[in-house]
């Protein structure tokens, strides 16, 4: 579902205050963080992963990493694995590749979104392109959403030092 014009139409159709970002093409989240002046923890990373048959959408901050593990056992999944970029075209037909919006339910997907992006009182994310980002209040998106929180990260630091 979820091109730009049709997510800014849900929003508007919610009365969700947003502001959209025009910026500098960028594909990391890192880069989105960087290129919208944001912290890389309000930036919300929005990946796809197959748990054993099933797709879910898993979200969190930049500056974190998805830990395979926990997210297994957080999901009660055998494997967890992330799905390859032809799968993302066929689910986000509408989206630039890897920059689908955190809104897994306009795909019809479940969302996971790790606990420690709901710590800021907003959140940043791609909108279907690499140049286009939406700023909105965090606790609108958990409404909207309505997502599965849980604890399947850790601060990328805390991986480098392994």
């Amino acid at each position: 579902m979820a091109k730009m014009k049709d997510l800014l139409k849900y929003l508007d159709k919610n009365g969700i205050a947003y502001q959209v970002i025009e910026h500098a093409t960028a594909f990391s989240a890192h880069e989105v963080a960087t290129v919208t002046h944001a912290p890389d923890r309000q930036l919300a990373k929005t990946l796809v992963i197959r748990a054993d048959d099933r797709y879910y959408m898993i979200v969190l901050p930049a500056d974190h990493r998805m830990n395979d593990h926990a997210l297994r056992d957080l999901l009660g999944a055998h494997h967890v694995t992330l799905v390859h970029e032809e799968e993302l075209s066929q689910l986000f037909p509408d989206c630039e590749i890897g920059a689908m919006p955190p809104f897994g339910n306009l795909y019809a997907l479940p969302v996971v979104v790790d606990k420690s992006l709901t710590e800021d009182e907003e959140i940043l994310f791609n909108a279907c392109s690499h140049t286009k980002s939406i700023r909105m209040k965090r606790e609108d998106y958990i409404r909207l959403v309505k997502p599965f929180v849980g604890e399947f990260t850790q601060p990328r630091h805390a991986v480098e030092e392994w």
